[in-house]
């Protein structure tokens, strides 16, 4: 059932990266479809740029990068009639242990309030490691999204085992499977060339030599298909960071290799949902991207060169029917999805479907709020629960074990403009890009030392 109100309903998103910007963005306008969307970009190394925001396409009523310490002071303020309307839904779009200590920060903030908004969260894409670990430190929220009936299934089986109460589960859909159904006649007609669109990963694989191999095997599939269009799909530019880090860029090793570059073969940024209107391929080791693909029915492959490993992430896509090897994609060979796999993804299901029961249930916890109001915010790990892990979770963000701030860490109204927001934005930039060149540049160095 849709959410009614009488007016729209102000969302809240916090996000730490540009896919989760992306993720949590896309999400409120899913599940709070006349909403306004006010979004807090935390700052960190991952904080995205503007042309990664602009790339992406996930727009908000306002935007605004914060501290931990200030985003708390804001959500606080706000729900105290403090004079600054309240939001009715927050959705924390956050690497897990970011989310854990906002739940401590936001369940202090609002220990006096009378009316809290409802808060959300979930994963930005295919959960294939670290399940029991993000998943607990997701705990506590009102809704957690789960992203298929599988990922439901999986994450209630988890909070059941440890006595964590499971309730807050909700399946729904990845927000970004969406865009307009493939269509081959194009390519066929000859109206356009057929086009391979390889999507590549920050992070997998890690090692120069296996990223190597898969750059020198697409260019040699443009090589063999002449009238093909072979393009790499970048994720960012060397001088930007997304969720994950990216070492040895892909843009690096395709500088060096420029001369054995095909004329068919080229490098690409771009929102992938228009990537994908022109795709008639889609190749990938483990991106979220086969996904999208495969909503539309594009042929997708997932590449099984490398192996079939947990390091890799490929191994999420075991029963899906989509692997294959460049050997075979050379000799022609197309694989085709499973059915049942592609269901219990929820592949292929109108989003009106997907979010129905999230809409409902947001609906309901509204309802509450409005009457009776919302419980306060218990998360699963307490400093009696987990008295040797939490509090230094809890201190990476600059709280302490009871989710105050500390010392060094108070809220100095950073989401106001001002020549000291300026000055600290500055700053930002320039420690990013410190750090990114420490990531990039000297850490491989230093590694290749080791190594002699």
């Amino acid at each position: 059932m849709p959410v009614s109100s009488p007016t729209p309903l102000r969302v809240a998103v916090l996000a730490d990266s540009d896919t989760r910007w992306k993720w949590g963005a896309l999400t409120a306008r899913r599940i709070a479809p006349e909403s306004t969307v006010h979004g807090y970009l935390l700052w960190g190394r991952a904080t995205p740029t503007e042309r990664q925001l602009e790339e992406i396409g996930a727009d908000a009523d306002e935007l605004s990068e914060v501290s931990a310490a200030d985003f708390l002071a804001e959500l606080g303020e706000r729900a105290h009639d403090g004079g600054r309307e309240p939001f009715d839904v927050l959705v924390l779009a956050c690497v897990g242990g970011t989310i854990q200590a906002m739940l401590h920060g936001l369940a202090r903030a609002w220990r006096t309030a009378d009316r809290r908004p409802v808060v959300v969260t979930g994963y930005v894409g295919v959960v294939y490691e670290k399940l029991p670990d993000g998943l607990l430190l997701r705990h506590g929220a009102d809704l957690i999204l789960a992203n298929s009936r599988y990922d439901a299934k999986r994450f209630r089986a988890v909070y059941d085992g440890v006595r964590a109460d499971s309730a807050a589960v909700t399946e729904c859909a990845l927000p970004f499977l969406d865009g307009r159904p493939y269509d081959p006649e194009p390519a066929r007609r000859g109206e356009r060339p057929f086009r391979v669109v390889f999507a590549v990963q920050p992070s997998v694989p890690a090692s120069r030599k296996d990223r190597s191999y898969l750059l020198d095997r697409a260019m040699e599939h443009a090589r063999r298909f002449p009238d093909r269009e072979v393009i790499l799909k970048l994720r960012s530019k060397p001088s930007e960071h997304t969720t994950h880090i990216e070492e040895l860029p892909y843009q690096r090793l395709a500088e060096r290799a420029k001369e054995e570059q095909p004329p068919n073969f080229r490098l690409a940024y771009g929102n992938m949902g228009e990537i994908l209107d022109e795709t008639d391929l889609l190749v990938t080791v483990s991106s979220t991207a086969a996904l999208e693909s495969l909503h539309r029915h594009i042929p997708t492959v997932v590449l099984s060169d490398l192996g079939i490993r947990e390091q890799l992430g490929n191994h999420y896509f075991i029963g899906s029917g989509c692997f294959a090897s460049w050997d075979e994609l050379d000799a022609g060979y197309l694989p085709r999805p499973e059915p049942e796999w592609l269901a219990e993804q929820g592949i292929a299901t109108p989003h009106e479907h997907s979010f129905a029961t999230a809409r409902g249930r947001l609906a309901g916890l509204l309802d509450q709020r409005s009457q009776a109001g919302l419980l306060p915010l218990a998360p699963y790990y307490t400093v009696r629960t987990a008295p040797g892990y939490l509090p230094g979770v809890l201190a990476r963000h600059g709280l302490d074990a009871k989710g105050e701030p500390k010392e060094g860490h108070q809220a100095t109204g950073g989401t106001q403009a001002g020549m000291r927001a300026a000055s600290r934005r500055l700053l930002r930039r320039t420690a990013r890009g410190a750090y990114r060149a420490g990531v990039q540049r000297v850490a491989p160095l230093i590694r290749r030392w080791g190594q002699l």
